[in-house]
């Protein structure tokens, strides 16, 4: 397997792997994949902190960062997600590996924080713990123990407040 940076000839397979990852219902597209494209499309989408896994030449999985907001501090903190892997590549270390590249990839570029709202039971193994527990307010309240953060080197602990994803996130 292989974790890279997206390239513009992996975007129908980046929708591709959202739709597939995340389908309730047959024929329902779900909300992530559009979500991917808006972010890109509007800016937001931070593009080294885009990354696919490549398994046997497909496109298996994929990760993103997005702007955020962290109290007055644009840069402090980014958002995580969506995270998807094709259900044929599910459970076999893909969503781990795009974890631990994104995850990386952030702390190289001086983030303080990650953050996302996400099962913990998953999460809580790649370092992500309730968000509040470093006064971090959810955009959401009834997010709870779901809307979780992760420090990274940059991390200080005035880097906190009310959290705000990028613009695409509000009218999913």
């Amino acid at each position: 397997m292989l974790i890279r940076r997206e390239t513009p000839a992996d975007r129908a397979a980046i929708h591709a792997v959202h739709s597939a990852a995340f389908r309730r219902e047959e024929g329902a597209v779900p909300v992530e994949a559009p979500l991917v494209d808006e972010l890109r499309a509007e800016g937001d989408l931070i593009s080294a902190l885009s990354l696919v896994a490549v398994r046997d030449g497909e496109v298996a999985g994929h990760v993103c960062c997005s702007r955020a907001r962290l109290g007055d501090d644009p840069a402090a903190a980014v958002g995580l997600g969506p995270l998807g892997v094709l259900p044929a590549h599910q459970a076999h270390g893909v969503g781990s590996a795009l974890m631990h590249a994104v995850l990386g990839a952030a702390d190289a570029l001086g983030h303080g924080l990650v953050v996302l709202l996400g099962e913990p039971a998953y999460y809580s193994r790649f370092g992500f713990a309730a968000a509040s527990a470093l006064s971090i307010t959810a955009p959401d309240p009834k997010w709870g123990r779901y809307f979780q953060a992760r420090t990274l080197t940059a991390y200080r602990p005035v880097q906190a407040g009310a959290f705000a994803y990028a613009p695409a996130f509000s009218r999913i």
